[in-house]
């Protein structure tokens, strides 16, 4: 018996949402949707049981916050990181054929997905065992009962596997998209109107002695009441304070424009079909190719890193602030004061941007192999190529790997210049909640379709 037998066999143990008989309608996909969303905010607002604090001593980043939809001492706590991760690792062991599946095969996926629930229940112990023994919830963890931290890590391993209950489902068809996209959306907008109107007072996450409201909106009215507005510390000089400014609201607003066109740009292959001679098609590939995929996979990777890090700071001493500062995004206060780690962690992100692109066309079946395969099993060929998948694969790698290449470098380049600028739930955040946003509408439109013209769902199999 292989590791993804026996993941998949723990996968079994949660109960999970059977696939609907016949497709469900609109409606109540979109019902179903609304309330996992209520569920997961539910979960987000409900603080644990038997803590002292919200964890504060491993403090999380905004960027790991919405990336992994965690929030600090409540019931979501660990957010989708069990899902992520177990997915990221087992798409890394097939993609580098250290587990040998054919996800193309029905049984092998449906296999496959069983290993990562597994996997991610395994991993919903080991993350909140993590949080607990490392005492980030108690001023003094050692007074603290064995039973009152068995009660709190029985409550993170409850609301973890509610999400990854919610996520399966939606996935299987009760929903719209996916849990994961849901809740990183939800993380966005929470941050992106916290950024906008929060009449709150914070304290700078930089300078902790200065205080002042965060919000923009209700700063620039409270200043302008007070006689102390101006104009260069509201556009520019908050930032460096980490508060939000109306730079970071133009530069979001542009990157939101700039995300639109790039995600409706498309490369055209000419295509043509031997049964209608003469006549000539093309076939539209993406610009941004792998989408957020690459950047989404590694904010995962690096907030996975961030959040081990301050356990292990927590729980052995270890020091971890240097390099936590190269794993941190950058921002215009860092590129000013600390622009080495702000080059570092740029050089990174980007090289791992291009290394999880590479990879994920090869597990997604987007390589040149496969839509060759497509090609011919479509019945069409490319003018002046034999239909032959070496050279029709031979001839579309021309298009697939830099497309890829340059997709990858664009998505990341695009969230960095995101966090330097200051936008509004983040750099990451943004070019996530914009592509979950455009995938949204794609599939409501796609659904509309099918619902005004019913006799299209006989021609697609639904």
């Amino acid at each position: 018996m292989g590791v993804l037998d026996v993941l998949a066999r723990i996968g079994l143990i949660i109960p999970s949402a059977p696939r609907p008989i016949q497709r469900v309608p609109l409606g109540k996909r979109l019902l179903f949707t609304l309330l996992a969303a209520l569920v997961y905010v539910a979960l987000a607002s409900t603080p644990l049981y038997g803590i002292q604090t919200a964890g504060l001593a491993v403090p999380l980043s905004p960027i790991v916050s919405i990336v992994l939809a965690m929030r600090q001492g409540t019931l979501a706590q660990l957010g989708i990181g069990p899902i992520v991760t177990a997915g990221l690792i087992l798409q890394i062991l097939v993609g580098a054929k250290l587990v040998n599946i054919d996800l193309t095969d029905p049984e092998s996926r449906k296999k496959f997905t069983l290993a990562s629930k597994g996997l991610a229940i395994l991993l919903c112990f080991i993350e909140a065992a993590g949080f607990v023994i490392s005492g980030v919830y108690w001023y003094n963890p050692a007074q603290i009962p064995l039973f009152i931290k068995l009660i709190v890590l029985l409550q993170l391993v409850w609301g973890a596997i509610i999400i990854v209950m919610l996520d399966e489902a939606i996935q299987k068809g009760w929903g719209i998209g996916s849990g994961i996209s849901l809740f990183i959306l939800l993380g966005v907008a929470q941050s992106f109107f916290l950024d906008l109107f929060s009449p709150l007072e914070s304290a700078s996450i930089r300078m902790p002695e200065h205080k002042e409201i965060f919000g923009i909106v209700p700063y620039t009215i409270s200043s302008v009441m007070s006689g102390t507005f101006d104009v260069w510390y509201v556009f520019v000089h908050r930032a460096i304070y980490g508060y939000p400014t109306f730079m970071g609201l133009i530069a979001t607003i542009i990157i939101m424009v700039l995300l639109v066109y790039l995600t409706s740009s498309r490369i055209n292959v000419p295509i043509t079909s031997p049964r209608l001679r003469g006549i000539r098609s093309r076939i539209p590939l993406q610009l941004l190719y792998v989408t957020n995929i690459p950047v989404l996979l590694t904010a995962i990777l690096i907030s996975n890193i961030n959040v081990f890090l301050s356990l292990a700071e927590r729980v052995f001493g270890v020091e971890v602030t240097t390099l936590r500062s190269f794993l941190t995004p950058p921002s215009l206060y860092s590129f000013i004061y600390r622009p080495l780690e702000s080059v570092v962690y740029s050089a990174m992100f980007i090289g791992l941007a291009i290394a999880f692109g590479l990879i994920w066309i090869e597990i997604a079946g987007l390589n040149p192999q496969a839509q060759a395969e497509n090609l011919i099993r479509a019945g069409l060929e490319i003018p002046g190529i034999r239909r032959n998948p070496k050279l029709l694969a031979t001839y579309l790698s021309r298009y697939i790997y830099p497309l890829t290449f340059f997709s990858s470098i664009l998505v990341a380049v695009i969230a960095l210049i995101g966090d330097i600028f200051g936008t509004y739930g983040t750099g990451t955040g943004l070019l996530l909640a914009v592509g979950i946003l455009y995938n949204y509408y794609q599939i409501l439109a796609y659904e509309r379709t099918l619902e005004m013209y019913p006799a299209l769902k006989r021609l697609l199999g639904e």
